[in-house]
Parts: structure tokens; sequence; C-alpha cells
């Protein structure tokens, strides 16, 4: 399931109360309460932004922030009691985007919440997401069920103009012209690169997110068919 925002803190009373304020206004938002629930979530979850606490229970904001930026670039707010400059530039400098201090007003939240979901909203064609692929247009990379997979350069191209037409049906010529900007490409060439990008990203020897439409070319399905 896709949610707006993901909070993250161990003080439950304060994490549901802000995440049923902010269900209140429109922002799809849940809660869980340790590094380790976060890492559970991800794994049949997407969420736009994440709320952050530094301090865990079972383990450091810090550290969970740097091993969420190996696989993500969604925004992430730090929010802490803690007062120290120090602490805002580490979380800064870690790849947090902003740094809100406890105790908050639930109003000015949801209006920094909603600021940088536009933001995000506005970026979001630049990233395709489901639960299980993401693929990061500008950064090239590919992440499947949490894990990143290497593509090469032709490969990671032919895969972002399948996505970028999903549900269409594209011929091989076209992959020809708009890929490889070659018509004389054989056959061959793109079969094993087809291969190659589902042996990367299909759960099962079946595939189910690039679909050979016989007789016509690929289709990308979102894992749907």
């Amino acid at each position: 399931m896709k949610y707006n925002c993901l909070i993250i803190d161990d003080e439950k009373l304060l994490a549901d109360s802000t995440a049923e304020y902010f269900n209140l206004f429109g922002v799809n938002t849940v809660a869980v309460y340790s590094a380790e629930e976060s890492r559970t979530f991800f794994k049949e979850n997407t969420a736009e932004l994440i709320l952050l606490d530094i301090n865990l229970g079972d383990g450091s904001g810090f550290e969970l922030c740097k091993e969420l930026r190996e696989k993500t670039n969604i925004p992430i707010l730090f929010i802490s009691a803690r007062t120290s400059d120090d602490d805002k530039i580490v979380a800064l400098n870690i790849g947090g985007d902003d740094y809100v201090q406890k105790p908050y007003s639930l109003g000015v939240l949801l209006a920094k919440v909603k600021a940088v979901l536009k933001r995000y909203g506005q970026a979001a064609a630049a990233e395709y997401a489901d639960g299980y692929l993401t693929v990061n247009f500008a950064a090239k990379q590919v992440n499947v069920n949490g894990n990143t997979v290497k593509l090469t350069t032709l490969e990671f191209k032919l895969l972002a103009y399948l996505i970028e037409n999903k549900g269409k049906v594209i011929s091989k010529k076209e992959l020809f012209e708009k890929v490889w900007e070659d018509k004389f490409t054989g056959d061959g060439t793109l079969n094993v690169h087809i291969r190659r990008l589902r042996e990367a990203i299909e759960r099962t020897n079946e595939p189910k997110y690039i679909v050979t439409v016989w007789g016509d070319g690929y289709k990308f399905t979102g894992g749907k068919e």
C-alpha cells in the first residue's frame, strides 16, 4: 500500500495522535514505533515522506536514516526533543531534509509536511514505485524488494522507456529507434536485453512486469497481469 507519510517514533501516543491528525486533513499517514517495524513496513508498502525520530527504542534515527538513504531518496524530516545544533547538522549531513523540534504544533507540522509532499509530487514523475519495484530516473537507480540491482546503461534506458509507456504495447521497431536510436538493431540483441531485465526485476520465471505481446512487441504492466 502507498502512504503519503510514515511516522517512525517510539513515543506511541504522540506518533498515533500525529498520524490521526494528518489523516483528518487528507494526508494518508501510518505510524510505526521502531527501526525494525519500519523495515517490515517497506517490504510491502511505500511512503512519499518519512517523519523520523532521532531516539528510537531499538537504535538511532541517524543510523536508520543512513540505511534508508541506501535504498530511497524520499524526503526524511527528523523530529526530536534534542536541541543541540550538532544534532541538526548531523541530521542534514546524513540525508535528512529538515529538523523539527519537539514539542511541535500539529498545525505547523502538517503545513510543513504538505509543502514537502507538494514539492515531492511535482517531482514524482522522476520515479516509479509500486512497493516492490522502484526506479529513480534521475539517479538511474533500481531497487527490487528493497535491494539495489545494477543495470547497464542500455538496460536502464530500455526499462525507463517501457515504464514511461506503461500499459502501451511498444513494437520492436519503436524500441530500436527510441532506445538504441538505430533502426537496424537485430531482434537477438533486443531479446538478450529483455531477458536480462526480467532476470533483474521479475518475481518469478513467468514475466509479470515486462510482458511479451506476440507479434506486436512488449508491454510494461506494473506487475498486474
